[in-house]
């Protein structure tokens, strides 16, 4: 499970360039991975051996200049309640402005690590600009350069080195972790209740009265795994409003931590952005997902059938589809078994191994019926194929042209694997690599 580090800061001081220096420096290393990348606000790093996440508060501020001032006061109660490291990013150019101040004043509270990184610190003159930033009251400052990267490696020097260590539960490592995840109010408590026949949790109307991210082993009807409940949003009495970024930023730590997510949908609001955020942060982590379309009691039936509210979130969820739906009702424990054996068999399905005969016997015919178009009157040839040793479902083929094998011909290999294996619910990564 990987700490958090949050990135806070005034608006247009650079705090989304320097997430972005941070979380390519990582995709540089990895492949890159199909599908498009729908939030732009939560990634991962690593330096030094040292992986964490990162996430980038200004992506979420939406509203008109007098808006934006208490929504960043929310944003950074909220790193700092959710944040293992806050790095607070100041422009020299601008120099120390209230907004800084009032900033600074909730960090100084604080008893989390706290990096000030002055950006936008480009020549000598700048570096003296740059002692004022002292009168924050937070102790020493890096200076940044977060357009060409000068000064970060001193920053991530730093981060590395304070960061919590995480600690490992080995025993528990071994049963499966099942999450379920959504937005404020969609019924994650009650589901969990229903589930276990107590009421652990406090469920009322309020969104967010759930305290903490908590564990439950579940051991009934021949299941058994850890359930872990992010309903467990700690919401300031200070945050009112329903923000995105709260949910999403609570999300992140209890989805890493799990092998396959429950997506709770209210089926009186819709699948919306929110939703879509949960869903993609999931994907991305390439974890199992299954989505719940809770309260289905309440919906009028004439109006929307679940074949058209399907449709709709299939719809959304492109080109990633191959995922199970199910319409329940936690208050009247509808198909709520039904939910647990869909989880378990995703999560089955994401730790199936294919034999490497089988699976070119099969694939390789396919690619010779329908091979990868030709490119400048070059042909592409597959020859082998496999899947690799790794946690999530990985494939590899040789080509001997790798480069001209272009992402739609991934996703028919992809379609071709999903057709004849089950994978529903599982992200799957395709590799194109020189033979």
């Amino acid at each position: 499970m990987n700490n958090i580090v949050a990135i806070v800061g005034r608006p247009n001081v650079g705090k989304s360039t320097f997430f972005n220096r941070l979380i390519q420096r990582r995709e540089a290393i990895v492949d890159s991975v199909s599908g498009v990348t729908r939030d732009r606000n939560y990634g991962k790093s690593e330096w030094n051996g040292k992986e964490f996440s990162v996430i980038d508060t200004g992506g979420y501020i939406k509203g008109s200049d007098d808006i934006f001032e208490a929504e960043i006061r929310k944003q950074v109660e909220l790193a700092i309640d959710e944040a293992d490291v806050i790095v607070f990013v100041v422009d020299v150019e601008e120099g120390i402005t209230p907004m800084d101040e009032e900033v600074a004043k909730l960090l100084r509270k604080i008893t989390k690590p706290v990096l000030l990184a002055v950006n936008k610190v480009d020549n000598a003159m700048r570096e003296k600009d740059a002692y004022e930033f002292y009168n924050l009251g937070l102790g020493e400052y890096f200076t940044i350069a977060g357009m060409n990267g000068s000064g970060t490696g001193e920053l991530l020097d730093k981060l590395v080195e304070i960061l919590p260590e995480v600690p490992s539960n080995e025993e528990e490592e071994t049963l499966p972790r099942f999450c379920v995840v959504g937005r404020p109010n969609a019924g994650k408590s009650s589901f969990i209740n229903a589930l276990i026949g107590e009421d652990r949790y406090i469920v009322t109307d309020i969104a967010g009265t759930t305290r903490d991210a908590i564990d439950t082993r579940y051991t009934r009807f021949g299941f058994d795994f850890n359930l872990v409940d992010t309903a467990g949003i700690r919401r300031k009495a200070k945050v009112k409003e329903d923000l995105e970024f709260y949910s999403v930023m609570r999300s992140v730590r209890a989805i890493e931590h799990s092998d396959v997510c429950i997506l709770m949908i209210d089926a009186t609001r819709g699948f919306e952005s929110q939703d879509q955020n949960i869903f993609w942060l999931a994907e991305k982590n390439r974890k199992g997902i299954v989505i719940l379309v809770n309260k289905w009691d309440l919906i009028e039936k004439d109006t929307m059938s679940a074949r058209d509210f399907e449709k709709k979130i299939r719809k959304e969820i492109e080109p990633f589809t191959d995922v199970p739906i199910l319409f329940v009702s936690a208050l009247t424990k509808q198909r709520l078994l039904k939910a647990l054996e869909e989880t378990v068999n995703v999560y089955e399905n994401r730790k199936q191994r294919i034999a490497t005969s089988k699976f070119n016997e099969h694939m390789l015919t396919i690619i010779e019926n329908f091979p990868p178009p030709a490119i400048k009157g070059k042909y592409i040839k597959i020859k082998y194929c496999m899947q690799l040793p790794t946690p999530t479902p990985q494939f590899v083929f040789f080509a001997n042209l790798p480069q001209y094998v272009k992402e739609p011909y991934k996703r028919f290999l992809e379609n071709k694997i999903r057709e004849n294996w089950n994978f529903e619910g599982v992200p799957i990564d395709i590799y194109i690599r020189e033979k």
